[in-house]
């Protein structure tokens, strides 16, 4: 079985990838496998950038093929804020309730609701090869926050063609449709083309 490090310790992100990997022959790892591991400064300016810094160093510390992802959600009546600043935003807003409440207000000042999550999934399997892997979805962003499942912006944001949050689906049902999911399969076809 190959080995491959999912350089996170976010655990919903790691049991979203784990359950997509299930039965391949591809074992992900991630850093809860390993002890003191610190992360890099994200300092790049787009998903990609971000991605690419985390998988580079992984794979320089843990000598393993190793990818990482960076997520976010852009927000039309935010003019695309926070975007990769998303997980700050939660923190500098003072949590969940009060940032979702400023999304809501904005949505509705500016009659528009209109939202898309983003990842970038960055692979690097050498010193100098690196490759990427993309995933996007569109959607609303909700009235109100709704389901008790997800994690971050998950209560807010309904896929388009869906009634319902991505909070309030399986993981089974919000890994068939996710922008991570989108990714994570272009990503699986790779590794396993390349492992075969």
């Amino acid at each position: 079985m190959k080995k491959v490090i999912f350089f996170s310790h976010n655990r919903h992100k790691i049991n979203e990838i784990s359950k997509l990997f299930k039965g391949s022959n591809i074992n992900v790892l991630s850093l809860k496998n390993f002890s003191n591991i610190k992360k890099p400064e994200e300092n790049g300016s787009s998903f990609k950038e971000n991605s690419k810094i985390k998988s580079r160093y992984g794979f320089k510390l843990l000598k393993l093929p190793c990818f990482a992802d960076d997520s976010g959600i852009c927000i039309s009546a935010l003019k695309n804020f926070p975007g990769i600043k998303s997980k700050r935003y939660l923190i500098e807003s003072g949590g969940c309730d009060k940032a979702f409440t400023t999304i809501i207000n904005k949505t509705k000042k500016f009659s528009d609701s209109r939202a898309y999550f983003q990842t970038s999934i960055s692979l690097t399997i050498d010193h100098d090869k690196t490759f990427f892997f993309n995933g996007v979805i569109k959607g609303n962003i909700s009235s109100k926050p709704k389901g008790g499942g997800g994690f971050h912006y998950d209560p807010i944001f309904i896929p388009k063609g869906y009634n319902k949050t991505f909070a309030e689906m399986s993981t089974e049902e919000k890994n068939k449709i996710s922008h991570r999911a989108i990714a994570a399969k272009k990503l699986k076809k790779y590794l396993l083309h390349l492992f075969n």
